[in-house]
């Protein structure tokens, strides 16, 4: 089977998610994309994080980094997943996909349009929300329990 190594960002601002209706996939998801030639997951992360939104954001930490003085370190992902794909292009093939919580480095300006921001309450209740087809969708569970696992923590890290 073909796989694709991807990333995705999960921003997290005032306590709340970054979603978007993804027209493929046809769910609520974060900024993401795939890894391209010569870009680490994290690299990729803010890029597609970028493109997408137009926001800058940072990796929360989410495992510490050992004291290493003769290598660099990638950021380690909260996760990664597997996710099982279709599309005209590729036909059936997988996503390896490094999962990252981010903050925006600087207040973020308005979400880009069928962008919106997600409260924990909405989260953890399932709220649906109305797609561009106005049709209503909860976000699917993985992106509701990893957008909580992100707001845990960010919140955890905060000062």
């Amino acid at each position: 089977m073909i796989r694709h190594f991807v990333s995705t960002g999960f921003v997290v601002h005032n306590d709340a998610v970054l979603l978007h209706w993804h027209r493929k996939v046809q769910a609520w998801l974060p900024p993401g994309g795939h890894i391209e030639p010569n870009e680490d997951p994290v690299q990729s992360t803010l890029r597609e994080v970028q493109e997408e939104t137009g926001m800058d954001v940072a990796i929360a930490p989410t495992y510490p980094q050992l004291e290493i003085g003769n290598l660099a370190q990638v950021d380690a992902p909260f996760t990664v997943m597997i996710e099982n794909v279709v599309d005209e292009k590729f036909g059936a093939h997988q996503h390896i996909d490094f999962i990252y919580f981010t903050v925006p480095v600087s207040d973020p300006p308005p979400p880009p349009d069928g962008w919106r921001w997600v409260s924990r309450s909405d989260l953890e209740r399932a709220v649906p929300m109305i797609s561009p087809g106005g049709t209503p969708a909860p976000p699917p569970e993985d992106v509701i329990k990893l957008g909580i696992a992100a707001l845990d923590t960010v919140i955890k890290a905060r000062p």
